[in-house]
């Protein structure tokens, strides 16, 4: 794994045998004689890992580790100490180093090892936190969501823009798994040593919206006891998933506008830039040109989004791949509640593929679950909802249109949930304020509520 090493020593020869020996083992190594040099560029751009002396002029190699810590950068730290200083360099991974190195080096193979060690360790836990998460929200593996002649097409914008720094607008209805392929993006990119954070721009309160997304200084308004770092500074180095961008309020939209624009911004409350090193991924299921015409968007900021837009198409225009998202789905419900089905009877599939999706994979999700804590043996017809008022017909041309379709899916759970707009919105998988948007685009309530 080529990776993107920055290297902080005053001594120009053992400097020089740093790059040489990281060099020949396949990485990028950039090497400096100050730690304030090192700054500088830390400022510029995200390394995959930091080598550092401890003993510098100026900046002290531990002071550089607080400072860079302190600017946003998660990238591990090696401290590179002298036999005297080794108990120094010991008290320092207490503050979060990552490891040290006794100079001079016995041989270059222990400086290989040990950064492999660390860029592989860091590569391994993302991973397996991406995995982890992945699976904790029910959503299928990576490979599946991208099955399909559909995706295919998807598959392929999503590697070439991963290796950019470009700005990423992810489209489609609720449920067809953006938050997911914003991570695959993340984890294709030069970016996947740093961290992936998402936020839900409908699900926090539009007063918290700023402190979440900027952070906030002690002090700024009531309740702010401690300094308090936002999304945009956890995720330096890394990438920034901004989910349902359509819902972020207009002053809002001003501020991202000058952090995608600058690439800087500041807490709030406070007075001091912060350089922003995170890569945006937005994603809506609104139509933002729409919202921009109509000036609930602001259209600078929908340009600077839409520079490398991707269209996540619908599940009921990929029904090839429902017999696999079918069958992972009753293998992960049967795994959790201790039951054992050997599948789906063919009417039953049948029956799944007329249908239109409206909730897309989100939806096919609540259904097998349901499917399989009322099954025995095999996942048959009638532990299926009754789809039968809006099944699809079978002539693509008598397709109901989609506004018809989930002007009636709302109806319909609003009418189960007994007019309560929470339990709505959560039995449809969108947020409260996306179904707030949804009523009043259909009429189903006055401007005024």
């Amino acid at each position: 794994m080529s990776a993107r090493i920055l290297i902080v020593e005053d001594d120009r020869t053992f400097r020089g045998f740093l790059q040489t020996v990281l060099r020949g083992a396949g990485h990028a190594p950039e090497a400096v004689e100050t730690a304030e040099e090192g700054l500088v560029l830390l400022a510029r751009g995200q390394y995959d890992l930091i080598l550092s002396d401890l003993k510098l002029p100026g900046m002290s190699g531990l002071d550089f580790f607080r400072a860079a810590r302190g600017e946003g950068s998660a990238a591990p730290f090696i401290l590179l100490t002298a036999f005297g200083t080794i108990e120094e360099a010991v008290a320092a991974i207490k503050e979060g180093v990552a490891d040290f190195l006794t100079k001079p080096l016995k041989d270059p193979e222990t400086l290989r090892t040990l950064v492999g060690k660390h860029l592989h360790a860091g590569s391994r836990e993302r991973d397996y936190l991406a995995l982890k998460e992945t699976e904790a929200a029910g959503l299928p593996p990576v490979e599946l969501i991208f099955a399909g002649k559909v995706m295919a097409e998807v598959h392929g914008l999503v590697r070439e823009v991963a290796a950019t720094a470009t700005t990423v607008l992810l489209q489609g209805e609720s449920g067809t798994g953006k938050e997911l392929v914003a991570r695959s993006i993340h984890l294709y990119s030069p970016r996947r040593q740093g961290a992936f954070v998402a936020v839900n721009c409908a699900a926090i309160p539009e007063n918290l919206l700023e402190s979440e997304l900027f952070g906030h200084e002690r002090g700024a308004f009531s309740g702010a006891v401690q300094t308090r770092r936002g999304k945009f500074e956890l995720a330096q180095g890394g990438t920034l998933f901004l989910d349902e961008i359509g819902e972020l309020p207009l002053p809002l939209q001003a501020k991202l506008l000058r952090v995608l624009q600058e690439r800087r911004f500041e807490r709030v409350g406070g007075s001091r830039e912060i350089l922003s090193d995170a890569r945006v991924v937005a994603a809506t299921n609104r139509d933002l040109g729409e919202e921009a015409r109509e000036k609930r968007f602001r259209e600078d900021l929908f340009y600077r989004l839409n520079v490398f837009p991707i269209e996540l198409p619908p599940l009921r225009s990929r029904l090839d791949i429902l017999p696999g998202l079918v069958d992972y789905f009753i293998r992960r419900f049967a795994r959790l509640t201790g039951k054992e089905l050997s599948g789906i009877d063919p009417e039953a599939l049948e029956y799944l593929r007329r249908y239109h999706w409206p909730g897309n994979i989100r939806e096919l999700q609540n259904v097998m679950e349901r499917a399989v804590i009322l099954g025995r043996g095999r996942v048959r017809r009638e532990q299926l909802p009754d789809f039968s008022a809006r099944a699809q017909a079978s002539a693509p041309t008598e397709a109901p249109r989609l506004e018809e379709v989930e002007r009636q899916a709302i109806l319909d759970a609003l009418e189960a949930c007994g007019g309560n707009r929470r339990l709505t919105a959560e039995k449809l998988g969108i947020s409260k304020r996306t179904l707030q948007y949804r009523l009043k685009r259909y009429g189903l309530i006055g401007d005024e509520e």
